[in-house]
């Protein structure tokens, strides 16, 4: 077994595919409408689906409001320099919510940053001793 996709539900999908795409650099990798249930898919990702798990955008037509909730954490990705990762973020529009620093009680660097709907994305910068866990 393995995890194969996260599903988010989106209210702009092309402000979400930007975000996805042009900010944080995934590939769109594929894309489909359901006319007949009003909802549109598409799934982004680092790498080709077979590979490991990606996120599912689902935007159902119509709706213009999602609550989050608290029981939503968030999506973790790892990067070389969070600092670097933050300036870019911000450079292309993103919103950074806490800038790079040690985790509390801990010294993983971490950050966090929002999509344009509200889902908080965590930046992990990657270490020696990370790599290896």
């Amino acid at each position: 077994m393995r995890i194969l996709h996260t599903m988010l539900r989106v209210v702009d999908l092309d402000k979400s595919l930007a975000f996805y795409t042009e900010v944080l650099g995934m590939q769109l990798l594929r894309r489909k409408d359901y006319p007949d249930g009003e909802f549109t898919l598409a799934f982004v990702g680092y790498g080709n689906e077979s590979d490991g798990a990606v996120i599912e955008l689902t935007h159902n037509w119509g709706v213009q409001e999602y609550r989050l909730g608290n029981a939503y954490g968030h999506i973790a990705i790892e990067v070389p320099d969070a600092c670097a990762a933050c300036a870019a973020i911000k450079q292309l529009g993103g919103k950074v919510v806490r800038e790079a620093g040690p985790m509390k009680h801990g010294s993983t660097v971490i950050a966090f940053v929002v999509d344009p709907d509200g889902y908080t994305i965590e930046l992990i910068e990657r270490t020696p001793q990370h790599a290896a866990q």
